[in-house]
């Protein structure tokens, strides 16, 4: 496999400004970087996996070592179809670290080629996720510098 394309795997449900850091990060490390969208059922999604994957693809279009794809099934599997050798994950708390962790031995021990490098995200990011990003849409809170402006108007439309 080669290690020059990694997978940023993720529900992306509303992609944020710190899923950007780690994109925009990843593209400088990677010859490509494939954000693989996968339909989490246990997270009762606010929007569509087109609608998540059309969201991404508008604000990646800068950075011609990003793709956008949409996969089912195994990581690993998906990996070795696209000829990926890295899983790039981010980390923000002690929290993540334990389950990422956890996720990350279970693939090696799927796949012994596949690394998982983990990232942390910028300062202003350590806080984000797309979960308080709903919960503050939903109730009206602003929404600058937590996701792209495109995804807020997306936001906004979604929660009204």
């Amino acid at each position: 496999m080669k290690t020059s394309i990694a997978i940023y795997p993720g529900s992306f449900d509303p992609v944020t400004n710190g899923h950007l850091d780690l994109i925009e990060r990843g593209e400088k490390m990677f010859d490509l970087v494939i954000v693989a969208v996968l339909s989490n059922v246990e997270k009762r999604p606010l929007f569509s996996v087109p609608e998540r994957v059309e969201m991404l693809r508008e604000v990646t279009q800068k950075w011609p070592g990003v793709e956008v794809d949409v996969f089912h099934g195994l990581l690993v599997d998906y990996a070795r179809k696209r000829g990926a050798g890295v899983i790039l994950r981010g980390i923000r708390a002690i929290s993540d670290y334990e389950y990422e962790l956890q996720m990350a031995l279970m693939n090696r021990k799927l796949e012994p080629r596949l690394e998982t490098v983990f990232m942390l995200p910028g300062e202003s990011y350590s806080y984000l996720s797309s979960k308080l990003v709903r919960e503050i849409a939903q109730l009206g809170g602003p929404l600058k510098d937590l996701v792209p402006p495109e995804v807020e108007q997306r936001l906004r439309a979604k929660v009204l």
